[in-house]
């Protein structure tokens, strides 16, 4: 009895500590970048920040607006989006309802490879054959682009999205399958009208993470998309991502505690707040749809 006791005391401050190092490690990260933040502001304006629209800290002129960087993060993004969002859901409907088991086996840990393949081999891929390829396509195309790199993204987040919105539609209960049935529903009208509005909790969690995922990429965006940081929607041009700045001036020759240096943590913060935002809006959205089908 003594022994079990302790036993489970041990136990529960083991899994105790556990979710404590992923919680301080968000603080230290927080407090880390908040530092290097408040150094950043003391020399450069909000004013600057948010309301300029050229980023050259790097030239002789510095100018801090850091929307040419938000719009290339979320132009590469939205086109990944385009792709992975909509086959995700696909594969996963065909996974979960239509494909023979047998079948099944073998296409999810062959779609499930896609997520294992270095980000850095997905980079080259996207500018040593996608982007030869579309211009054979789009003369007009820039040899480094947006569009390139956020098709290929589309294709490295597309298992994340398959397999996590697999689990949501069969998790839903046989019940409401058999309801619909009973009801005079085709199986293409279950899907539509019961299983895929039953599982959209789970199918926006996924959608969401997808697009943290594509929104924090960077070895893709730094080989593929160029390091232009213009302000354009333009998927033909070339275009610098906000994770494509940090890793252009961490890997050069800028010095520590210069302004130059700073800017890769304001960067950074933008990039914490936006990731944030979106996984908070998930756990918002999945809140709601568990509440309304349970």
């Amino acid at each position: 009895m003594f022994w079990r006791d302790v036993t489970e005391k041990v136990v529960r401050c083991v899994l105790f500590l556990c979710a404590a190092i992923s919680i301080l490690t968000t603080v230290g990260v927080v407090l880390v970048l908040s530092f290097e933040v408040v150094q950043f502001f003391q020399k450069v304006s909000f004013a600057d920040f948010f309301l300029d629209t050229e980023w050259t800290p790097l030239f002789a002129t510095k100018r801090f607006g850091i929307w040419p960087l938000i719009a290339g993060t979320f132009l590469t993004s939205l086109i990944a989006i385009c792709v992975a969002l909509p086959l995700g859901l696909l594969i996963a409907v065909y996974l979960s309802e239509m494909a023979p088991w047998r079948l099944r086996n073998v296409l999810k840990p062959i779609l499930e490879i896609l997520a294992g393949i270095p980000t850095v081999v997905y980079g080259y891929f996207a500018l040593l054959f996608v982007t030869p390829t579309l211009r054979y396509l789009i003369p007009d195309l820039a040899g480094f682009n947006a569009l390139s790199p956020g098709l290929v993204m589309g294709i490295m987040i597309l298992p994340m999205v398959a397999s996590l919105s697999e689990d949501a539609l069969r998790s839903v209960p046989n019940s409401f399958r058999e309801g619909s049935y009973a009801l005079g529903s085709t199986k293409l009208q279950m899907i539509i009208t019961v299983l895929i509005p039953a599982a959209m909790g789970g199918i926006i969690a996924s959608f969401m993470l997808a697009v943290s995922r594509a929104v924090g990429e960077t070895m893709i965006v730094a080989i593929a998309a160029g390091q232009q940081p213009v302000l354009t929607l333009n998927p033909t041009q070339a275009v610098e991502t906000m994770t494509a700045y940090i890793v252009q001036v961490s890997l050069g020759d800028t010095p520590h505690g210069t302004i130059e240096y700073n800017t890769i943590f304001a960067v950074g913060m933008m990039l914490f707040l936006i990731t944030f935002g979106v996984n908070w809006i998930s756990i918002a959205v999945r809140e709601h749809f568990r509440k309304k089908y349970r």
